[in-house]
């Protein structure tokens, strides 16, 4: 039971961070002067980016966040900036989320970057997390759904060096490490650590020294996320909420509107106190020299199957 509320308490973190950060500075400050509300506002409006979408699996699904409906998100952290990166970048944590507010829960699928799939629109078969840097959102979300056969309805990215920016911007954070290990000249020690934004970029990066590859790294994004949630949010720095809440507008992208990032709010917070994380789990193989993870259609079967039913999708 202790492992399911550990989980639980991740997954709100993590849902709060990239969708409901604003909003729980827009509560924390709240009354405090119009002025405040309006630089909230126009931070918001920042990460608005309107996404064209011409693959969709179901073009006549109707969503509307501020009406309280079930609905989905493609979560994805971007490398553009990263090792110095100036092109559209690749997805390389991404993860399927199911909020149903009549359920009053949230299921969390993370996908395994290497996921060899068909790339939707590009005509190609490739990496999962390459879908990004072909076409960015649009091209990530098609193929996404084409993958599980469930439909997308938002999105949102996370720069990663925006990342970077945003722990130093609330003086670091603090992650419970279980891998001890030195990556490009820092070291991670066992327990509990204090990290700048330079070592969280480097923590949520490191990938082949752990022996459980991407998965663990995605675990390790996990943690840098919740712990951005944790200190984000702390009274200490309202103060400091304007700088925050620029870093915000450069690091996260979404089509949420701020109209709806307050409905999510208002109407979907109960959706967040029963957390359910899932993995699409699939098997190595090498192809022409590059390594892949292939997931069967069992497995992708399995996945659809509790996100149709979290979704209230009928067959």
């Amino acid at each position: 039971m202790a492992r399911r509320s550990k989980k639980s308490s991740l997954g709100k973190k993590i849902m709060w961070t990239v969708f409901g950060i604003v909003i729980a500075l827009v509560v924390i400050v709240g009354g405090v002067s119009a002025k405040v509300y309006f630089d909230v506002k126009g931070a918001a409006d920042k990460t608005y980016h309107e996404v064209n979408r011409k693959n969709k699996i179901d073009p006549t699904r109707d969503v509307e966040v501020k009406d309280g409906d079930p609905f989905s998100i493609l979560l994805m952290g971007i490398d553009t900036g990263d090792l110095g990166r100036i092109d559209q970048g690749r997805s390389d944590s991404m993860m399927f989320v199911a909020v149903n507010p009549r359920k009053e829960s949230t299921r969390i699928v993370s996908l395994e970057r290497d996921t060899y799939t068909e790339i939707v629109g590009h005509g190609t078969q490739d990496k999962l997390n390459h879908a990004y840097a072909f076409g960015g959102p649009a091209m990530s979300m098609d193929t996404v759904e084409k993958l599980l056969n469930v439909p997308i309805d938002h999105y949102i990215s996370i720069d990663m060096a925006g990342i970077q920016t945003i722990v130093d911007e609330i003086g670091g954070i603090e992650v419970n490490n279980t891998l001890e290990f030195t990556y490009e000249g820092s070291t991670f020690k066992y327990g509990k650590i204090e990290l700048n934004g330079e070592e969280a970029l480097k923590y949520s990066r490191m990938r082949y020294e752990d022996p459980r590859g991407d998965y663990g790294r995605q675990e390790r994004q996990r943690k840098v996320i919740a712990a951005i949630a944790d200190k984000a949010i702390d009274i200490n720095n309202v103060t400091r909420y304007k700088s925050i809440l620029d870093s915000l507008g450069d690091a996260i992208q979404t089509d949420l509107s701020f109209d709806e990032m307050v409905s999510l709010a208002q109407k979907y917070r109960d959706s967040f106190r029963k957390i359910e994380m899932d993995q699409l789990q699939g098997e190595g193989f090498m192809k022409d020299g590059v390594s892949y993870q292939e997931v069967s259609q069992a497995e992708r079967d399995r996945v659809k199957k509790e996100l149709d039913k979290q979704l209230d999708i009928m067959e």
